[in-house]
């Protein structure tokens, strides 16, 4: 089984930056992509930026580009997501999640963790 641990949220100033990372253990795929996601309270999980674990461009939800950027360590089997100059719409927990394939669709994804909460203000 695949385990993934995110962290690195919390409170941060409109203006200000944020980088979550997500941290898998256990057997992986040798490729699989990670997806990040937010969630509100009342409101289905939405796509951030989803990437494989190889040197693959990144893909971002249209809502989010040029506002977040994936970085990744696949030796280390990390994955960070950036966050500049978030708004206070970007607040929410914020998964990442393990699957096949890349898409927005959170429905494909196999493993998640258990979420860090962001808070912009």
């Amino acid at each position: 089984d695949v385990q993934l641990v995110e962290s690195g949220g919390g409170s941060v100033q409109v203006g200000g930056s944020l980088r979550l990372s997500c941290a898998a253990s256990g057997a992986t795929r040798r490729r699989y992509c990670v997806g990040w996601f937010r969630q509100v309270p009342g409101k289905a999980r939405e796509a951030v930026a989803t990437h494989y674990n190889d040197n693959e461009r990144p893909y971002y939800a249209d809502s989010m580009k040029g506002r977040v950027t994936v970085a990744r360590d696949n030796g280390l089997k990390k994955s960070y997501l950036q966050m500049n100059d978030p708004k206070p719409e970007d607040s929410g927990m914020y998964y990442c999640s393990i699957g096949d394939y890349c898409t927005f669709v959170a429905g494909a994804y196999e493993a998640w963790g258990r979420g860090t909460q962001v808070t912009v203000s």
